[in-house]
This record gives C-alpha cells, sequence and structure tokens, in this order.
C-alpha cells in the first residue's frame, strides 16, 4: 500500500513543537495490561508517547514508515526505533502486551493494521489509541482567531483522513473488547512564538506552504499581536483528548 507521507519534511518541527501527552494515560495504560514485557508504539514519530511508554514496560519497539520522523526520535535505553508501517510491524505473534497509536490512527489502512495488531498481541493484550483535534486557547478572541485559521485559512487543506480525527475516532470500529478509561486532556502553557511553532507542524499548513509558496502563520501572527502583544507571555493551551482502549481476549 502507498505511505502517505505527510510529516517527514517536519520531522524536525515535529519534534520541537508538539504538545506532551499526560502522564495519567501511561499510568492507566500499564495498569489495564495483565503483563508489561513488551509495548509497541506504532506511528511513533519522534518518539513522543515511545519514551512515556518506557517507564511502564521492560522493553519499547517504535516504529514508524517515515525514516526521517525515526532519525530524530528521542533516544533511551530501553527503546528500540524501527522504520516500519504499521500494517507489517516485523515484529512477533503473539508477543506484544499493550500497542499504542498516538495521533496516528487516521493515517493506517485500518482493516490491515487491525489484523496485525491481533497477530502480535498476546490474549489479554491491550490496543489503545487516541487524537486530539482543534487546541483552545485562553482568551477569546485569540481562540476565535485559531478557530478560523484551522477551519477557513487553511481547512481546505487537511487531508481527507483528518475527518476521523475531528470526529474523536468515534466512527472506527475495533476490532477488540472496549474498556472505559477515564477522561483526559493535554494543557500547556506556551508563549505566541511556540504557539505559532506549533500551527507550522500542521499537514494542512504544510500543504498551503507547497501550493501557494506563502506561509500563512505570518498572516496568522499579525492578527493574533494586537490581543497578544507580547509574543514571550505565556498563556494556557488546551487540546481535548479522545481515548479508545481495547482488550484482546
Amino acid at each position: 500500500m502507498e505511505f502517505k507521507d505527510h510529516f517527514s519534511c517536519l520531522a524536525a518541527k515535529y519534534a520541537a513543537f508538539r504538545p506532551t501527552y499526560p502522564t495519567g494515560i501511561f499510568e492507566y495504560l500499564a495498569g489495564v495490561c495483565r503483563q508489561r514485557q513488551l509495548a509497541w508504539d506504532c506511528a511513533c514519530g519522534n518518539g513522543q508517547a515511545t519514551v512515556s511508554l518506557a517507564g511502564h514496560f521492560q522493553q519499547v519497539i517504535g516504529t514508524d514508515a517515515s525514516e526521517k520522523q525515526i532519525a530524530s526520535a528521542v533516544p533511551h535505553p530501553g527503546i528500540t526505533y524501527r522504520v516500519a508501517p504499521g500494517e507489517r510491524s516485523g515484529l512477533a505473534s503473539s508477543s506484544v502486551d499493550l500497542v499504542t497509536v498516538a495521533q496516528a490512527l487516521h493515517w493506517l489502512d485500518l482493516p490491515l493494521f487491525f489484523a496485525e495488531v491481533a497477530r502480535v498481541l498476546r490474549p489479554g493484550g491491550v490496543l489503545a489509541v487516541w487524537t486530539y483535534g482543534p487546541l483552545h486557547v485562553e482568551g477569546a478572541e485569540t481562540d476565535r482567531l485559531i478557530q478560523e485559521f484551522y477551519g477557513s485559512t487553511v481547512g481546505p487543506y487537511w487531508p481527507a483522513e483528518r475527518k476521523l480525527v475531528d470526529a474523536g475516532y468515534q466512527d472506527i470500529t475495533f476490532p477488540f473488547r472496549p474498556l472505559a478509561p477515564p477522561p483526559f486532556d493535554m494543557r500547556e502553557r506556551w508563549n505566541r512564538d511556540r504557539l505559532l511553532g506549533y500551527v507550522r507542524t500542521w499537514s494542512a499548513t504544510a500543504r498551503y506552504v507547497e501550493r501557494n509558496a506563502v506561509d500563512p502563520v505570518i498572516g496568522l501572527e499579525d492578527r493574533l499581536a494586537p490581543g497578544w502583544p507580547d509574543s514571550q507571555s505565556p498563556r494556557e493551551i488546551r487540546w481535548p483528548l479522545t481515548l479508545r482502549v481495547s482488550c484482546k481476549d
């Protein structure tokens, strides 16, 4: 199958500007696993979730189809990174206790990926995927401008798969018994420059630049400046997060 690579060109920015996931997610997932020998973080990108898993499992494998993402992944003695598509992991059958996919399930061929997960999970193994949609920024006018940029300025440039993210993966049928995780969200305190760096990691922003030879974030910065004049002053950023967890009986 064709690998739709939206992020190799953004690997360095992705590593520098993406928000961090709540530690509670990893504590919860470790608690619902029968064993903690091996976790597979599929489509791991720069290892953002992979490193957190390493604090709870004896060994972690992080895979991504992008060589550049793997090259920028955070090294850790308990992690092995590999270039591999999620649909063909190369892992042994019935060897994995936890499979995670953080903000990337929508890029995978779901029937093939779910078949691969069924193959590699041990009985009682857990599949956990999570996603987050548009952020919300402190300050009503600032938040309005961010939502306008997301939905209107770069909205037409989001890949079709983005619809699954906006729906919180609720339209996807999972192959195993569902579990009921507690609610989580992500919160950061970022200055304006950090926020704009994050916006530049969006696949829609990159496609806008590619097709128009113009960086739309420059215009967004101009619109944000009157209501957020100090670019180094931090504000709270919040992302509602959807976590779906299922267990292979």
